[in-house]
């Protein structure tokens, strides 16, 4: 099954950052930080599923 959660945050993040690389985006703008919120909540997630057992 495939993880919903997991793709959309992918999804978002590469569409930020897409948009930061276009406009030469600095550190501390929005977007920036929200990669930075994005990539803190995958290694999250993927730490939850480390520790589940697979089905």
């Amino acid at each position: 099954m495939a993880d919903l959660y997991l793709k959309a945050l992918t999804s978002e993040r590469r569409a930020l950052w897409a948009e930061c690389r276009l406009k030469g985006l600095a550190k501390d703008t929005v977007q920036r930080l929200r990669i930075v919120e994005i990539d803190a909540l995958l290694a999250a997630h993927k730490a939850r599923q480390a520790g589940k057992p697979s089905d």
